[in-house]
């Protein structure tokens, strides 16, 4: 008698499913087309010099059609280079503003067409106050 029961459990057991463990969990799906990344080349004066430690903020608007539109903000700095680069920018009309020391600071719509666009910014020294 106890040898028809251990043999039920091994047939039911061999029969059940595998699992395995090692499923990884679901990844979030990123559209490339969805997505862009932006570069973008800061210089100023007269001699096209490139600007280095300049804030560069690149604003998007969201929008929804049922609920308020979202504001998105992203700050990057730029390098020796006078070069910054803005990873996973969205695509889509875009602010981008300049602010650097020494010099005048910069505002203007882009529009964010490529997914791999480069934005050349010229920047000019401010006036002197006397």
């Amino acid at each position: 008698m106890c040898a028809r029961p251990r043999a039920a459990l091994q047939d039911k057991q061999d029969k059940a499913p595998a699992t395995d463990k090692s499923d990884k969990a679901p990844q979030q799906k990123i559209r490339p087309e969805a997505a862009s990344r932006i570069t973008i080349e800061v210089t100023g004066g007269t001699n096209e010099v490139p600007v280095d430690n300049a804030s560069i903020y690149v604003k998007y608007v969201e929008e929804h059609a049922l609920k308020k539109d979202k504001k998105l903000e992203l700050n990057v700095k730029t390098g020796r280079e006078g070069i910054a680069h803005v990873p996973n920018a969205p695509m889509g009309r875009a602010l981008v503003q300049v602010i650097a020391e020494g010099w005048k600071t910069f505002g203007r719509w882009y529009d964010i067409t490529e997914t791999k666009q480069v934005i050349k910014i010229h920047l000019e020294r401010p006036p002197k106050w006397y």
